[in-house]
């Protein structure tokens, strides 16, 4: 059976990957806490059982009710709610502060241009820098990183970094993290290229400034994070309140005797208060990843991969900047006449939609001869927004040909040159 034909089937095999996928799972988080709790709780019950006699009975069934009684004056869901909220937060705000080179290179590319070896050793120098105080925050921050670049050596092994760039980062002595010290490379750079005339505009350099200062941001936010944690006296609240409530469920949750007789049966299995402990052990194991997603759990950031995406980015941006790589300009599939976009589909698969459709507003008649009046009452003339592209158009009394380069044959455009 083919299973892409049959929605249905998709939907129930997704749902079952969902419920039983085990890595990065719920049941891998706390099988070990709950296993516990079954064998303490079914060790108890044996013993209030079988063990004891009438009046050590009775004791303990006073202790179950005093027990059941004040289980719930803790708001348990509250603090785990509000925790969780706190490290979700954070734990999303760090993934917004991983660095990313793809700006600063749009920008160098903007503002550096020049297809010969030198423009384009300028342009991967400067690059790798931004990478380097990546690679160097990284090592500090995570312990993955960490154990795959211990030592400089590694890095350099790795291709991030030259055994020039080492050797003067060596000589630097200094007590402060140096992640920081790439930047000045960059800077220094960056003023020679300026001084040389490679960088075309005046405000070039300052743009290119100013999205290094925000790749270093991120690389320092990230430094912050790692540094600054949530106070451990709010960790200890949320898990001393948790793991309270899970030794009292031991006692509380029992079924004695003399207890509620609205259901006669005897459980055994306390299968309402696993599921209310694994929620609540769960929220907590989730807030205990999250808050270091840095490390070598199962959904923490993969920041290997994030180094070599952003190795491989800066290679093929370098060596695609180039005027045979850039393809030239047409202006035929834009035009007015050519019909819009349309989404393909059959009969089979709209009657599908439509009868599986969740909304569907009453009076369909009246709603749509409503909203065609409130159209036509709330129509404006049309208006034309000028553009750079129409200005340019209307002053030319002759017809552009985008099609082709300066330069070429029956070209009717003006001309104009590239100062590299």
């Amino acid at each position: 059976m083919n299973l892409k034909k049959t929605p249905g089937l998709d939907l129930k095999k997704s749902f079952l990957t969902l419920l039983f996928k085990w890595r990065g799972s719920l049941y891998k988080l706390c099988y070990r806490e709950l296993a516990c709790f079954l064998v303490l709780f079914c060790a108890i019950s044996l013993i209030y059982r079988q063990a004891l006699d009438g009046d050590q009975k009775s004791f303990f069934e006073k202790i179950v009710r005093y027990c059941e009684k004040y289980l719930n004056m803790v708001p348990l869901s509250f603090i785990l709610g509000f925790y969780v909220t706190t490290v979700a937060t954070r734990w999303w705000q760090q993934c917004l502060a991983l660095p990313w080179p793809d700006r600063i290179m749009l920008s160098i590319a903007m503002y550096i241009p020049g297809c010969d070896n030198e423009s384009k050793l300028l342009r991967k120098t400067l690059l790798q820098y931004c990478n380097l105080m990546a690679v160097l925050v990284f090592r500090t921050i995570s312990e993955a990183v960490k154990f795959r670049l211990n030592t400089l050596e590694d890095v350099v092994n790795a291709g991030f970094m030259t055994k020039a760039e080492m050797e003067c980062f060596k000589a630097v002595k200094a007590d402060c993290n140096l992640f920081w010290l790439p930047g000045l490379w960059f800077c220094h750079r960056l003023r020679e290229a300026q001084v040389q005339g490679r960088v075309i505009d005046p405000f070039g350099a300052q743009l290119i400034m100013r999205e290094l200062l925000e790749f270093r941001s991120r690389c320092g936010l990230l430094w912050v994070y790692d540094w600054v944690t949530i106070p451990l006296v709010y960790t200890q609240v949320v898990t001393l309140s948790t793991y309270s409530f899970v030794f009292a469920c031991l006692i509380g949750r029992q079924n004695i005797d003399n207890g509620n007789k609205d259901i006669p049966i005897d459980v055994y299995f306390p299968v309402w208060t696993v599921l209310q402990i694994l929620f609540y052990l769960g929220l907590l194991k989730v807030a205990e990843n999250m808050i270091h997603p840095l490390g070598e759990d199962d959904e923490d950031f993969n920041l290997s991969f994030l180094l070599n995406r952003n190795v491989k980015v800066i290679n093929v941006g370098t060596h695609a900047f180039t005027s045979d790589m850039c393809p030239p300009m047409e202006g035929d599939h834009l035009q007015t006449d050519q019909p819009g976009i349309h989404t393909p589909h059959t009969s089979h698969k709209t009657s599908h939609q439509l009868k599986n459709r969740i909304f569907k507003p009453k009076l369909p008649g009246l709603y749509t001869a409503n909203k065609e009046k409130a159209e036509l009452n709330n129509k404006q003339p049309e208006q034309t927004i000028p553009t750079i592209s129409m200005g340019v158009l209307n002053a030319s009394s002759y017809s552009l040909d985008l099609a082709l380069l300066p330069g070429e044959p029956n070209y009717q455009g003006k001309a104009f040159s590239w100062n590299l």
